[in-house]
C-alpha cells in the first residue's frame, strides 16, 4: 500500500481530490480579514484562527522546531505519557516470562484483563486527576501485556503451520475491527472524561478475560478427548518408532497421536 499512499494520499487538504470546491472554500467570517487567495481551505482557515496568521499555516519552520524542543512544556507532557507505557513494557516482559514458566497463559491473560478493566473503570467513574492517572497505568499494564500473551497462545494451539498462519490471519482480521468501534466511542462532546468510551473499553477488556477462561476450558476438554483416543500424554514423551525405542521430549505436529492443544500454555 505504500506506493498507493505515495501517489494518492494528499500532502495538504487543498490537494485532496475527494473534497468538493465548496468544501475548499474558506469560512466567510474570515474573508473580510484575509485575502481570498490566501484563504483557500477550511483547514487553513481553522489554522489561521488558531495561530493568527497566514504565513504560519502549513510547512515546517525549523526555528520553531528548535524552540519547541527547548520548551519545558513539551518535555513535561512527554514525561506524563511515557511512564504508563514504560510500566506496560515491563509488565509485558514479566507476564510473558511468568506464563512460559508456569505454563498458565490463560490465567495470565485473565489477571491482566482484570487489571486493565479496573483501570478503565477508574477512568470512567473517578474525577480525581491523580486517581485517573493511576487508572491509565492499570489500563496500559493490562491491555498491552494481554495482547503479548494472546498472540503466542493462538499459534500454540494449532497443529500445523497452515493452521497457525490461518489463525494469525483471523486474529488480525477480527482485531482490526476494533478501531471501527473505538473511533466512535469517544465523541468530542464527551471530553474530557469520555465516560461512555471508558465504560465500553472496560466491558470489552473484561469480556476478553471471560473469553480466555472459556478458551482454556475448551482446550482442556479437547485434550481429554485426545487422551481417550491416543492415551495420556501428560509429559509429552514420544517413543520414536525409527529410533530403537528411544524416548524424546518432543511434540508431534499435524495433529498426530502426541499432539495436545496448550490449555495451560
Amino acid at each position: 500500500m505504500a506506493p498507493v499512499a505515495y501517489f494518492f494520499l494528499p500532502d495538504t487538504p487543498d490537494r485532496a481530490r475527494f473534497l468538493t470546491e465548496e468544501e475548499k472554500v474558506g469560512e466567510a467570517s474570515l474573508r473580510e480579514f484575509i485575502d481570498a487567495d490566501a484563504l483557500k481551505l477550511i483547514a487553513k482557515a481553522r489554522g489561521v484562527r488558531q495561530v493568527g496568521g497566514v504565513k504560519r499555516v502549513g510547512g515546517i519552520v525549523w526555528k520553531e522546531v528548535g524552540l519547541a524542543l527547548l520548551d519545558l512544556k513539551c518535555w513535561f507532557t512527554a514525561g506524563l505519557t511515557a511512564p504508563p507505557f514504560f510500566v506496560s513494557f515491563l509488565v509485558t516482559i514479566f507476564s510473558t516470562w511468568v506464563a512460559d514458566k508456569t505454563q498458565q497463559r490463560g490465567y495470565t491473560i485473565m489477571v491482566l484483563t482484570t487489571v486493565g478493566g479496573i483501570g478503565y473503570i477508574l477512568l470512567a467513574t473517578v474525577t480525581s486527576i491523580g486517581v485517573r492517572y493511576f487508572g491509565v497505568f492499570l489500563a496500559a499494564s493490562g491491555i498491552f501485556p494481554s495482547i503479548a500473551n494472546i498472540l503466542p497462545w493462538v499459534t500454540n494451539n494449532q497443529g500445523s503451520d497452515t493452521r497457525r498462519g490461518t489463525a494469525i490471519v483471523l486474529l488480525n482480521l477480527i482485531g482490526q475491527c476494533g478501531p471501527l468501534l473505538g473511533t466512535n466511542s469517544f465523541p468530542t462532546n464527551e471530553s474530557p472524561r469520555y465516560v461512555k468510551g471508558m465504560a465500553i473499553s472496560a466491558a470489552f477488556t473484561f469480556f476478553t478475560g471471560f473469553l480466555a477462561l472459556g478458551l482454556r476450558c475448551l482446550l482442556a476438554w479437547e485434550n481429554r478427548k485426545l487422551d481417550k483416543v491416543h492415551g495420556s500424554n501428560m509429559n509429552r514423551v514420544v517413543t520414536q518408532l525409527d529410533g530403537g525405542g528411544q524416548e524424546s521430549e518432543v511434540g508431534e505436529e499435524n495433529y498426530g497421536p502426541t499432539f495436545r492443544v496448550r490449555a495451560r500454555k
